[in-house]
């Protein structure tokens, strides 16, 4: 199996390796794959990641998971590829905004997204994996906005790979669409639902489900129920700490449940974390699962913070397994009920052992736009909604422990609507963005419907 082994959430599949989770994605029983033991830094060796480069405390981090699965060597090679193109040399700078608070900027890779910083990896280290095992592979990713551009541009025009991107129609930014209905590349196929990002997540999940199709076009996923990306994205929180020397409230724009789990990740292999805040729009479910104890899907509200436009949160099965103690039966039933009735009442010790961990807070969309405003106003910074969310929940909550770290997920230029909105004035497009604005869309609308979607990916895919 070689390396470090791999468990399911849910218990009903078998252990494996770094090299199956990466290619896998979803665990055969429909649960999402977790190390089996989490591998451990010491304060020490914490403390010397301060002043190296990013990409050295990238590898010493994700050679704990890949293990005799990747040799040094390959990954070194593929963390240098994927970094060598950002545009500011520290991968995940921060930038102070005020006493003992600052910005953890991650959106300077090639899409101008935090989701660039594991995809850039994950997308070489796919491409060697299979040219090491040989055969194709599907991969079917459902977006809220970002994923698709970030895996569009680590997987386009890779040999022996297809790129089925779907997200719901109308309710990602402009730039975020054309940035995936723009590539030029043959493998890459976008698909607009009509419905909202849970309806394109639902029928990505009863694709795998269907382990027949799935096992025939070697279907696979590379949003953030691929452990590969929690993997990567644990890095810039143990940077981002190691240079601030010290532990850190994270304070981190909430969707999907993966990039907030990262953190915890970091914490369970010895990073002294204070506390990891969950900041939501109006589609509060995280916010009143912490608050109220209820996990309770509703309808997806659309809103100027449109990546986080979520009801159900897939990570956040992770992290009910680490609060029940690892109990893969308890989770099973868990995502069983909710799957049923929409909704999960935490029992008293997961809640506990959440709030030990977690705060959260929700912000509307007036609340958004002010906070872009002041920060514009008052310090020339302007940041994207998603990042608005977060520093509008640290600016609620009181008596955070200092230093906070607010997550900035994405260039403000990729939500110009939203920040024209609140600044009166459009953001500058960085010159890949604005190339992507006049040239020809190539994607198909189409009903939310499994079964169409199905035979979509099965007329596409070469024989």
């Amino acid at each position: 199996m070689g390396g470090r082994a791999f468990i399911s959430t849910r218990g009903r599949a078998p252990a494996c390796g770094f090299a199956d989770v990466l290619l896998a994605g979803l665990a055969p029983d429909g649960g999402l794959y977790m190390p089996a033991a989490w591998p451990h830094f010491s304060k020490a060796e914490i403390t010397a990641f301060a002043g190296k480069p990013y990409q050295d405390v990238a590898f010493e981090v994700l050679s704990q998971f890949a293990g005799a699965d990747f040799t040094d060597a390959e990954l070194k090679e593929d963390i240098a590829a994927a970094y060598c193109g950002f545009e500011h040399a520290a991968i995940a700078p921060l930038r102070p905004i005020g006493p003992d608070q600052f910005l953890l900027e991650l959106f300077h890779g090639p899409t101008f997204a935090f989701k660039d910083i594991a995809l850039q990896i994950l997308g070489r280290l796919f491409a060697r994996a299979l040219k090491r095992r040989g055969g194709r592979a599907t991969i079917v990713a459902a977006t809220s906005g970002d994923t698709g551009s970030a895996a569009i541009a680590a997987l386009g025009g890779l040999p022996n790979i297809d790129v089925f991107v779907l997200h719901p129609k109308g309710r990602v930014s402009e730039v975020q669409r054309r940035q995936m209905t723009t590539s030029p590349h043959g493998n890459v196929h976008n698909i607009a639902i009509e419905g909202s990002f849970d309806d394109a997540q639902h029928i990505v999940k009863s694709l795998f489900a269907d382990t027949d199709f799935a096992s025939a076009i070697s279907l696979t996923a590379v949003n953030s129920i691929n452990f590969v990306r929690i993997a990567a994205q644990c890095v810039y929180y143990f940077t981002a700490a190691a240079t601030l020397k010290a532990a850190p409230t994270f304070v981190v724009p909430t969707g999907n449940f993966g990039d907030i789990f990262a953190g915890e990740a970091a914490g369970r292999m010895g990073l002294d974390i204070a506390r990891l805040v969950i900041a939501t729009n109006a589609n509060d479910i995280m916010a009143r699962a912490l608050n109220t104890g209820v996990y309770e899907a509703g309808a997806a509200h659309h809103t100027i913070s449109p990546s986080m436009d979520i009801q159900v949160a897939s990570n956040f099965e992770r992290a009910l397994f680490e609060a029940s103690g690892r109990d893969a039966g308890w989770t099973a039933s868990a995502m069983a009920t909710f799957a049923r009735d929409r909704k999960l009442v935490l029992p008293d010790n997961i809640r506990r052992a959440l709030e030990a961990r977690y705060a959260a807070s929700a912000s509307n969309d007036d609340e958004t736009l002010a906070v872009i405003r002041d920060l514009s106003r008052e310090q020339g910074i302007v940041i994207d909604p998603h990042t608005a969310v977060a520093v509008a929940a640290a600016r609620k909550m009181k008596n955070l422990a200092a230093p906070v770290v607010i997550l900035s997920t994405a260039h403000p230029a990729k939500f110009g609507d939203a920040v024209t909105r609140a600044t009166g004035t459009a953001p500058t497009l960085p010159s890949p963005l604005a190339a992507v604005m006049n040239v020809p869309e190539k994607l198909d609308v189409m009903a939310a419907d499994a079964a169409l979607i199905k035979g979509f990916i099965s007329s596409r895919l070469k024989p």
